[in-house]
């Protein structure tokens, strides 16, 4: 089995490492992309957030079964590809690293917003899908994210899939995760908002599109290796 070599990622100031090993995972996972979150106020772009997603290698074999053969551009614009990503059977991780301090409340309050927003647009917005958005923000309440601090996010598609939060003051990952809950449907729809077709990260977007392509090329018989 041939080996990838993924490269790490600096966004402002803030490096990703190559590969993963996430809180309440047992696998490795490499780094898929990465991006900053912002938004234009006036006539100033304010960055808020850098973001990386991260993907368990058999993501390679997955995707390039369909998308292999597009370009970085071809792909940023597919809606599809992206929700292949979002709803593939493999596991992904987000790390979310604050630029500008947020409340947990301001974080967690935007996010169920961008959440129902997506599951109402699929018509698939249940009771289960709000008992489950009620845990999310409660797990935010009380926590504040100063500048360099992460929030860090673990999707499972194991089993029923499950939503793993941790934190981290210092970039670093922690073993111990902070909370989970098990509702596949949040899980998704929590990667939805930061690629889906309204995403609030199209730079992330853009930068998932030109590495995974380029890992295509490479084949999809392979393991990823740090560079």
């Amino acid at each position: 089995m041939a080996s990838l070599p993924v490269t790490a990622l600096e966004i402002e100031n803030i490096v990703f490492p190559p590969t993963v090993k996430p809180p309440g995972s047992c696998d490795t996972l490499f780094l898929g992309g990465a991006g900053v979150r912002g938004l234009q106020i006036h006539d100033k772009f304010v960055k808020f957030t850098a973001i990386a997603i991260y993907l368990q290698y058999t993501s390679i074999p997955f995707l390039a079964d369909k998308w292999k053969g597009k370009s970085a551009t071809e792909l940023t614009e597919t809606v599809p590809f992206f929700r292949d990503i979002v709803t593939g059977p493999f596991e992904k991780f987000m790390q979310v690293t604050m630029i500008l301090p947020l409340t947990g409340q301001q974080y967690s309050e935007k996010v169920s917003e961008n959440c129902v927003a997506i599951w109402k647009s699929l018509g698939i917005y249940t009771d289960e899908e709000a008992k489950a958005i009620e845990k999310f923000l409660s797990v935010f309440k009380d926590q504040t994210f100063p500048s360099g601090s992460s929030i860090l996010f673990t999707v499972s598609p194991k089993g029923a899939g499950s939503l793993t939060i941790s934190f981290s003051k210092d970039g670093s990952i922690p073993e111990v995760e902070s909370a989970v809950i098990e509702n596949k449907l949040l899980s998704e729809a929590v990667l939805e908002s930061m690629i889906g077709a309204h995403g609030v990260s199209p730079a992330a977007k853009q930068s998932l599109a030109s590495r995974l392509s380029e890992l295509f090329k490479e084949g999809s018989d392979t393991s990823i290796s740090p560079k």
